[in-house]
């Protein structure tokens, strides 16, 4: 018999399982809800005693605020009365420091002037730092250019250094050549002197070798007379 209970409580319907289940949730979750509720309530009574405590505190600072207002009111008007033309003239500069126009005006001649004065410095800041940036670039330029200028005065004194060599080597060329034309010239004058067939035949071919103007010896020796001078 035992056996047959087990076996109906494992064959137990699920239907059978959420029935019993469900009242259980149900009253788990309302009372879960009545504490809720409970502590609510039981909060918002505590925050308002709390708020009833400090309406009165908070009425007493007011009234003292207020009495305070009314009495510093009550003075500046008292003073107002025994100098009346010191009151004229502050409610006078109230009301144009109120008015859009005298409040402009006095706000350029004050922090507007001292905002222009400050772009003044920064703009002049900016001009003094662009003209020493030009200053040191036209310092490298000049050192560029001196560079350039020595580079091409040693070029100018080596070229004319060469161009000296040059014409001594020509002078020599020269001189070597009057002395082999004077050579010629004189071979020629020696070999007109020679009579005979052989000689006539030494003259066609030195004449061959040796083309000479006429008073090529004259010309050589003016030259050499010109250079000893």
């Amino acid at each position: 018999m035992g056996e047959c209970e087990g076996e109906a409580l494992e064959e137990k319907p699920w239907h059978a399982t959420i029935a019993e289940d469900l009242p259980r949730t149900v009253m788990e979750s309302t009372d879960s809800a009545l504490r809720s509720a409970r502590t609510l309530q039981h909060n918002s009574s505590t925050h308002l005693r709390n708020l009833r405590d400090l309406i009165p505190e908070m009425t007493s600072k007011y009234k003292i605020y207020e009495h305070a207002f009314f009495t510093k009111v009550e003075d500046e008007l008292i003073k107002a009365k025994e100098h009346p033309a010191l009151a004229a003239g502050v409610v006078f500069t109230s009301g144009l420091l109120l008015m859009r126009g005298p409040r402009r005006l006095l706000y350029r001649q004050t922090l507007g002037r001292f905002q222009s004065e400050e772009a003044k410095f920064v703009r002049a800041e900016k001009n003094v730092k662009e003209l020493n940036l030009s200053i040191d670039l036209m310092k490298k330029e000049s050192k560029k250019l001196r560079e350039r200028a020595a580079l091409a005065e040693k070029d100018m004194i080596r070229g004319n250094s060469e161009l000296k060599d040059v014409g001594g080597q020509i002078q020599r060329l020269a001189k070597s050549v009057c002395g082999v034309e004077a050579q010629a010239a004189s071979l020629m004058d020696g070999l007109r002197e020679i009579p005979g067939g052989d000689a006539l035949k030494l003259r066609a071919e030195a004449s061959c070798f040796y083309v000479i103007p006429s008073k090529t010896a004259e010309d050589c020796s003016e030259q050499k007379n010109s250079e000893d001078f």
